[in-house]
């Protein structure tokens, strides 16, 4: 693919963009070190332009997708919000520790404050602990051993990083053999309850308190309609 070098001073420059450009307070020129617009390249005719879309406001809240504790600090100093995919209970102090070093490079005291941390939350209920796992274990693997090429793929190291990194090889060794199959039976039980909450709808009640003592303000679920009833029962009720 592309070079990607410097990847927080890309994602800091391209935020900035996104922020004037949805301002609209002048037509777009920004020249940086990684972006032009206009572009200066082509048939060389390009101008400044505003959007044509009018936002109902000019600052719009922006949520970094983040699994890095540098990126994660970087969404905490330039961001409304950040988005984990795989966020684990246990991680908690990690990711505070990485917060409170972008929020202190904000320079603004109030952002903690106002800070929003909505996170993918994977609920599967059932009577079987381990046939509900075996939902979530092939998105694991998909994840941990699929994405990115060996030695470039950040899911792995985030599951390395929770302690995982000889199930991780392991799995992104099977995956890119084209064993989907055994890469998903190497996920052990432990490490999906990790990321997720399966089992019977009174374990995960019970789990889900240690969620929300963590940093996490929204939680983001999805499932059948039918299954929307009790995953509002089980965030929402005492």
């Amino acid at each position: 693919g592309q070079p990607y070098p410097k990847p927080l001073a890309r994602t800091r420059e391209y935020i900035e963009i996104v922020r004037s450009i949805v301002r609209r307070d002048e037509p777009v020129n920004h020249h940086g070190e990684f972006y032009n617009m206009p572009f200066e390249g082509g048939a060389g005719i390009g101008k400044p332009l505003k959007s044509t879309i009018h936002p109902l406001r000019k600052e719009i809240p922006i949520f970094l997708g983040a699994e890095g504790p540098k990126n994660v600090a970087l969404a905490a100093e330039i961001c409304d919000g950040w988005l984990p995919l795989f966020f684990s209970p246990k991680e908690d102090a990690f990711y505070r520790d990485c917060l409170a070093k972008g929020f202190a490079a904000s320079g603004d005291p109030t952002k903690a404050d106002r800070f929003e941390i909505a996170s993918t939350v994977m609920i599967v209920p059932g009577d079987d602990v381990e046939q509900c796992a075996d939902l979530v274990r092939p998105f694991l693997a998909l994840y941990a051993g699929g994405m990115g090429a060996r030695g470039a793929n950040f899911h792995f190291e985030l599951f390395a990083r929770m302690g995982y990194e000889d199930v991780a090889l392991k799995v992104q060794d099977l995956y890119l053999q084209g064993k989907k199959q055994e890469a998903a039976a190497a996920i052990p039980l432990a490490m999906v309850e990790d990321v997720a909450l399966v089992g019977p709808p009174a374990k995960i009640k019970d789990e889900l308190q240690l969620w929300k003592q963590t940093c996490i303000t929204t939680f983001l679920v999805s499932g059948p309609q039918q299954v929307l009833p009790l995953y509002a029962d089980l965030i929402l009720g005492s």
